[in-house]
């Protein structure tokens, strides 16, 4: 689509959708790479301005836009009777869609496209990396209060807006399929890598077994839990609301804990060439389990928690498995900037699996020590 044929549908979602107001002008907004995103002000009756967010959700990365936004309105609302619940802050605490004029929670436009409207929440920031540990601490304790929210949400109600999305038996058998084909003639350079897989298959069975056993619970899962994912108040610091829930679906409350391990406490680049700057930050592990179980507020089972290393070694292992098959079938789903770029990712990804190995007993007894408290 190009920047004109853009901005005629972004005009004809703006008539469709209900936002109050006399408009006056919009601009770009944020650092996301998959959805078209923009701020919009309008004027009121006092003539003061409120600011709107509009979103153009790509459909070609999520091929269901109908279920993916019949997920969010559901999590949105269940959350905001808990917010109310507990005489918190609706506006602020949690994402709030603006309906369309005919009352549906997102805009199909004459070309297909489909657009959405959130309330803007004033007076936050979000951040791309860890500027200091408390960051990475408030975004535990957030994530961890969004499970304790959705505990008792239907989770088998949700859709699957991405399926088998952390499904790792699944991914590694895509691995062994990408092997088998070897497009590009790779295989011969990555035989390391794979090895290190292979090694490690019975492993990618653990949780899946243990859901298959009934032991593991299905719980609302956001699926993405970067730091970038949380919005903080700009004057106290402090996490406020979990946003971008475009991946909500069930899940296993391990993985959302492991994603963060995974992103957060390493202490190099996710691509970072050089692997001896690259290692497994066991005190921001003992931050974030500290963070995220205070936010759970005992809503976790024994089992999930028992668990919690496991979501976080699984998760590192998952991804290093994809951007391994996605250099061996020629980096059609990463977004790569260089030669060998997923390789990289992998490397990085292995070496902090390999780390966490190293350190199972005391990832282990830090979850022990923060259930006792």
């Amino acid at each position: 689509m190009t920047r004109v044929e853009l901005c005629v549908k972004m005009k004809e979602a703006i008539e469709n959708i209900d936002f109050k107001g006399s408009y006056l002008d919009s601009c770009q907004y944020g650092s996301g790479h998959i959805n078209d995103t923009f701020l919009l002000r309008y004027k009121n009756e006092k003539g003061s301005v409120t600011n709107y967010i509009l979103q153009r959700m790509n459909h070609e990365i999520f091929r269901n836009p109908e279920q993916l936004m019949e997920n969010i309105a559901g999590v949105t609302k269940f959350l905001r009777n808990k917010i109310e619940q507990n005489h918190g802050d609706v506006n602020r605490e949690t994402m709030n869609i603006i309906p369309t004029k005919t009352g549906c929670s997102y805009f199909k436009d004459s070309i297909g496209c489909y657009w959405r409207g959130y309330q803007f929440i004033e007076n936050t920031i979000c951040y791309d990396t860890v500027k200091n540990p408390d960051d990475f601490y408030q975004s535990a304790v957030a994530f961890g209060n969004f499970q304790c929210q959705l505990a008792d949400y239907p989770a088998k109600t949700l859709h699957e807006t991405i399926p088998n999305f952390h499904h790792t038996p699944i991914r590694l058998e895509n691995l062994k399929k990408a092997i088998k084909k070897d497009l590009l003639g790779r295989v011969k350079e990555v035989k390391r890598e794979i090895e290190f897989v292979l090694e490690r298959e019975d492993f990618t069975h653990i949780l899946m077994a243990s859901y298959a056993q009934g032991k593991l619970p299905l719980k609302v899962t956001h699926n993405d839990t970067k730091l970038n994912n949380i919005l903080f108040d700009r004057d106290t610091k402090k996490a406020l609301c979990v946003i971008d829930l475009d991946t909500v679906m069930p899940g296993f409350s391990v993985n959302d804990f492991g994603d963060s391990i995974r992103f957060g406490a390493s202490t190099g680049a996710e691509d970072e060439t050089d692997l001896s700057k690259v290692n497994f930050d066991l005190d921001l592990y003992r931050l974030y389990t500290k963070g995220f179980l205070a936010g759970c507020k005992g809503s976790l089972t024994d089992t999930e928690l028992e668990m919690l290393p496991v979501g976080a070694k699984m998760m590192t292992l998952e991804c290093g498995i994809r951007f391994l098959t996605d250099y061996l079938e020629g980096d059609t789903y990463f977004k790569i900037h260089r030669e060998k770029h997923n390789l990289d990712r992998c490397r990085t990804q292995f070496k902090l699996v390999a780390d966490m190995e190293k350190n199972w007993e005391a990832m282990k007894e830090i979850v022990r020590s923060y259930c006792k408290m």
